[in-house]
């Protein structure tokens, strides 16, 4: 997709984070836009903004775990704009931990968030584009679905964020191939950010009530979330890097978007031990403190 202007993109998650970046490139570009967010304020507010600087935008409050409202986001784009080019699946949750700590309720949140909310979009806007691309030659449509590093990586205390990414990376690569068998209009991409700094750390706040834990966090999930919130505050991309990369790959056609080269060394080496049925690397071979330091916190 080289040329951008006039298309029409959904983003969820879009009043933060690597959604808000999208939103705000894809404004840039000329993209028509329905953004998408649980945070009615914060989306408002982002809708505001652009529409400010001159974008053609609405903004659909969304709970991207139910499929019913996925389909209502998909209908209001067509209803607004007659089509969709462009569909990030960015929405995105953490919760740490260790594995065995994460109560039913942690996996319902971060599995119908990270996960259903992907499937929910590419079940329900996939058809929408092979429909539209059937109808005209010159459609072009792209879906791009957020993962993460762990979705290639197995972090300890991350039990559940990693699971729910790498469904998506294994989601992503299998939509890769079914496009490729019925349709050479429509193409995906899937992202693999390391830290950034988006605010994910922080998206407890719109945990719903109904999944909220009784309890106080365990001193693992504090220790993940504290761990988590030091890398990303440290980190040296920011989210409108990220889209940056994601609408270059867009254009190229480029399937994995990674923002850190220098962390496919570790993937290497997972996927070397892998093959060579070894067991896992260590992931803190290269920074033994912090794991010196992840001990101590769980044992004290």
């Amino acid at each position: 997709m080289k040329n951008f202007e006039g298309r029409v993109a959904v983003i969820t998650g879009a009043a933060s984070g690597f959604g808000k970046a999208f939103a705000e490139m894809g404004a840039g570009l000329g993209i028509k836009l329905v953004l998408a967010d649980i945070q009615a304020d914060a989306l408002e507010a982002t809708v505001a903004e652009l529409r400010a600087r001159g974008a053609s935008v609405i903004g659909l409050r969304t709970d991207v775990s139910q499929a019913t409202q996925v389909q209502a986001l998909a209908d209001a784009a067509v209803a607004e704009f007659g089509a969709v080019h462009l569909l990030f699946n960015n929405a995105g949750v953490l919760a740490g931990g260790l594995v065995w700590e994460n109560s039913e309720k942690d996996w319902d949140w971060v599995l119908g968030v990270n996960v259903r909310s992907v499937i929910h979009g590419v079940r329900i806007f996939t058809p929408l584009m092979l429909a539209a691309a059937a109808h005209d030659p010159d459609y072009e449509g792209h879906i791009i679905n957020t993962a993460s590093m762990a979705g290639l990586l197995n972090a300890p205390t991350l039990g559940a964020y990693n699971l729910t990414k790498q469904a998506v990376v294994s989601l992503s690569e299998t939509l890769y191939h079914d496009l490729a068998l019925v349709s050479c209009q429509v193409h995906c991409s899937v992202l693999c950010p390391y830290f950034v700094p988006t605010g994910i750390s922080l998206s407890a706040r719109n945990r719903p009530n109904d999944l909220a834990n009784a309890g106080a966090p365990t001193r693992s999930q504090a220790a993940a979330l504290a761990q988590n919130q030091k890398a990303t505050a440290a980190a040296k991309v920011s989210a409108q890097q990220i889209a940056h990369l994601t609408f270059e790959a867009v254009r190229q056609r480029n399937f994995y978007i990674y923002s850190h080269p220098h962390a496919m060394g570790s993937v290497r080496e997972r996927f070397d031990a892998i093959v060579e049925q070894r067991n896992p690397p260590d992931p803190y071979a290269g920074k033994p403190e912090l794991r010196a330091q992840l001990v101590e916190t769980l044992l004290a």
